[in-house]
C-alpha cells in the first residue's frame, strides 16, 4: 500500500513537532568526556565523588552502578547487588566512597512506595548488600527521576516529574529501614524534571528537564533563574562538580557528558543570595512562594501557562498523527475496493 505524499508528510511532521516543543536552543559547552563502557547505554544519572562520575543505567537493567573516571571515560569500578531494581532513574552523592540509588521511577504511578539504596562506589568490581530504605509521598503514587543530596544534614530531596510543574519533597533527617519514611512536600520546581543537584554552597540547587534547567535558592525554593541546556537525545542526568560547573548527560551508547558554565549573571545572582538562618529546613509547602513559571534570566517571558501548552501538544499531537494514519489507511483499503 502506498501512502499519499502528503499525508507520510503529516505522520513525519507529528514526532518532530512534538520533540520540538520540548527542544531547547543549543548552547554552548565543551565535551568533558565519553563513556567508553558498551554496557552504559542509558545513563540516567549521574553524581560526582572522590574524583570519579557515577552513574546508572535507566529502567531494566540489573541493579549495578558504574564508577567512570571523568579523564579516560573509562569504567574503573561497578558495584552489582541483587534482587534488581525496578526503575533506577537517579543517583545522588551519600558521603565518601557511596552514592544514594533512587529507585524512584513509576510511570504508571502504581507504586504505593519507592525505595533508596546507599552503594558503595570507587575503583575495581564488588558486589554488596545495600542499605535499602523504603520512601513513602503524602499524597500517593508519584514518578520521579531527580534524587539530591541536601549539603550538611545529608537529607535526601526528590522532585517528581510533573509534565505541568515538579514537586519537590524532602526525606526525614533520619531514614528508618524498618519502616516506612514519609517525604515531606516543601515546594514547586521546573516541569519534566529528570535530575539535580545541589551546588557546593548549599544555598543553591539546579534541576533539569529534557532541555532546560533552573537555579533556585535552599531553602526557599525561590528560582534564581533558567537557561537552556546543549541540545541532546535524551537529556537526563546532570551532577555539579566541586569547581559549581555541570555536568549533563543524555541516554544512548557511547554518549557525551557535556561541562557547562552558568551564566555570569547567575553567578552574581548567586554570590549575592543571603546565606540561610540557623533554620534550615525549608518553608511549610503552604508558605512557599513559587514563580508561575521560570523564566529566563530576568526577562520574566516564559510564564507556567507555556508548559501547559506543551504537555497537552505532547499529550494530542501523537493521538492526531494515529488518527491520520487510521484514516490514511481506510482511504487506502476503499480505493483498492472501487
Amino acid at each position: 500500500m502506498r501512502v499519499p505524499d502528503r499525508a507520510l508528510a503529516l505522520l513525519v511532521a507529528v514526532p518532530f513537532v512534538v520533540g520540538f516543543t520540548a527542544a531547547p536552543a543549543d548552547a554552548g559547552a565543551e565535551v568533558a568526556f565519553t563513556f567508553a563502557d558498551p554496557e552504559i547505554v542509558e545513563s540516567s544519572g549521574l553524581a560526582t565523588l572522590d574524583g570519579l562520575v557515577a552513574t546508572v543505567n535507566d529502567s531494566g537493567d540489573s541493579g549495578r552502578v558504574f564508577a567512570v573516571d571523568p579523564a579516560s571515560g573509562e569504567t574503573v569500578g561497578v558495584t552489582r547487588w541483587s534482587p534488581e531494581p525496578r526503575d533506577v532513574e537517579a543517583v545522588a552523592p551519600a558521603g565518601p566512597g557511596e552514592v544514594w540509588v533512587g529507585d524512584i521511577g513509576d510511570n504508571r504511578g502504581v507504586r504505593e512506595s519507592v525505595e533508596v539504596l546507599r552503594v558503595p562506589v570507587r575503583r575495581g568490581d564488588r558486589t554488596v548488600e545495600p542499605e535499602r530504605f523504603e520512601l513513602v509521598y503524602p499524597d500517593g503514587a508519584t514518578d520521579a527521576e531527580t534524587l539530591m543530596t541536601e549539603p550538611g544534614s545529608g537529607r535526601l530531596v526528590v522532585v517528581s516529574k510533573g509534565i505541568f510543574g515538579g514537586v519537590v519533597y524532602r526525606a526525614p533527617a533520619r531514614l528508618d529501614p524498618d519502616e516506612p519514611n514519609r517525604l515531606e512536600e516543601v515546594g514547586t520546581a521546573i516541569g519534566l524534571a529528570t535530575d539535580g543537584a545541589f551546588f557546593p554552597d548549599g544555598r543553591h540547587l539546579v534541576v533539569r528537564n529534557y532541555g532546560r534547567a533552573a537555579v533556585l535558592t535552599w531553602p526557599r525554593l525561590e528560582e534564581v533563574g533558567s537557561f537552556d541546556l546543549p541540545d541532546q537525545d535524551q537529556g537526563e542526568g546532570l551532577a555539579v562538580d566541586e569547581d559549581g560547573q555541570l555536568l549533563v548527560g543524555t541516554e544512548g551508547a557511547f554518549s557525551e557528558v557535556l561541562r557547562v558554565s552558568l551564566p555570569g549573571e547567575f553567578q552574581a545572582a548567586m554570590a549575592a543570595t543571603p546565606s540561610p538562618s540557623a533554620e534550615t529546613s525549608p518553608l511549610p509547602a503552604d508558605t512557599v512562594e513559587p514563580d508561575d513559571g521560570y523564566d529566563g534570566p530576568g526577562d520574566g517571558s516564559d510564564p507556567q501557562w507555556g508548559w501547559l501548552v506543551a504537555g497537552l501538544l505532547v499529550i494530542v499531537l501523537p493521538l492526531l498523527g494515529v488518527a491520520l494514519l487510521v484514516l490514511v489507511v481506510v482511504s487506502a483499503v476503499r480505493g483498492r475496493r472501487r
